[in-house]
Parts: C-alpha cells; structure tokens; sequence
C-alpha cells in the first residue's frame, strides 16, 4: 500500500522545481547545492524533500523523496537517496509546524554567520515585518548554529536557539548554519520563500554596511 497519493508528490515536487529554479537564478543554488521540502502529510509527518545530486536548475515533478520524522527515506521502493538535511527538515517541520522548509546556500547567509557567530541581530528595519515582526521597537536575531553533518546534532543545535525563545529575542522563522547555509521555512511554500528572501536581503545588508 502506498503511503501517499502520487498525485500528490508529484504536485510537491512541481511545486519545488519551480523554487529550486528561482533560487538557482538569485546563486542561491548552485550545482546540486541546497535542498527543499514541502510538508504531504502531518501526522504522521511526512515531507517531500528534493532528491539528493539533482542539478536544482533542472529539478522536475519527479525529482523528489519522501522522507519521514527522522529524516530517513519513507518510501522502499525508491532507491534514491534523500538530502543529506533531510533529518534537519522534518526537525524543522515537527518543531515549528511549518508546512515548508527551505535551506540555501546563500553568499550573504555564510559571510554573516562567519562575522556575527552569536547571531545577527536587527532592529527598526521596514522588512522586518515580512518575518512576522513590527518594522520599529522590536529586536530580532536570526541565529547561527554550527554545522554537524549528524542531524540528531543538528536538531539539538536548533532546539537550543528556539525552545528558550524570549521577548527580546524572538523567534524568527529563519536560521544560519555556520560556514553552510541558511534554512528558512512557512507556513506553506510562499510563506517558506518570502521568509527565505527576507532573510537574506536582511543579511546581504548587514554584510553590506557593517
């Protein structure tokens, strides 16, 4: 018995073909760099996830892997291997509820990281309220986490940022993984990708002026 519709897969996997080649386009992900997914079902948890040494310019409909809560591959009759995220994912996912997460890797995300390691903070910014956050008396940090190649590691690494979340800094649906990437997520793939373009325009700023 299948553990989900093909119909379905096949539409997230569309559905991140066309944002692997919008973040192709910004540089965002070169070669087969970066991975997205897109939650198909919620309990249990399971996530669409682009394959593993796709060209992400080239993605298609069927270039994509079910994975499960722990990252692993949900479907045995598919050979293919899944991102080397994907545990970082469906973490994501199940921590924050979001019905997408997108991680990059953005030119800006690593040189911010690289200089403000305790994370990058902002403040009185307009396109703060694009991450959920009033533009003015509100500081927010997007937070920079080390880079483990165990997503168990990872995973807790992320729980450390966001499980303590306080007035001051508040959570924001964006993280940078030191010397890596950036992963950013939503609500559904809009949201994911609004968050992701903020994010870094936020971060291409900091870099720009500081």
């Amino acid at each position: 018995m299948s553990l989900l519709d093909p119909a379905t897969l096949r539409e997230a996997g569309a559905a991140l073909a066309v944002e692997s080649r919008r973040f192709s386009e910004y540089g965002w992900m070169r070669g087969t760099s970066g991975n997205l997914s897109v939650v198909v079902n919620r309990d249990p948890l399971l996530l669409a996830v682009t394959a593993s040494g796709v060209e992400k310019s080239e993605l298609t409909e069927h270039d994509v892997v079910l994975i499960d809560e722990t990252g692993r591959a949900a479907d045995p009759a598919d050979p293919r291997p899944p991102s080397a995220e994907a545990g970082l994912h469906s973490h994501i996912a199940a921590r924050t509820g979001a019905g997408a997460v997108f991680h990059v890797h953005a030119l800006d995300a690593v040189v911010a990281g690289h200089r403000w390691p305790e994370g990058v903070e902002f403040r009185d910014m307009e396109m703060l309220k694009g991450l959920g956050h009033r533009a003015h008396g509100t500081t927010i940090r997007i937070p920079v986490i080390p880079n483990h190649q165990d997503m168990r590691v990872e995973g807790e690494c992320f729980d450390a940022e966001y499980l303590p979340a306080t007035d001051l800094v508040p959570e924001v649906p964006a993280v940078i993984i030191a010397n890596h990437g950036i992963h950013a997520w939503g609500a559904d793939v809009a949201a994911a990708r609004r968050h992701l373009e903020i994010a870094e325009w936020l971060l291409r700023f900091a870099v720009a002026i500081r």
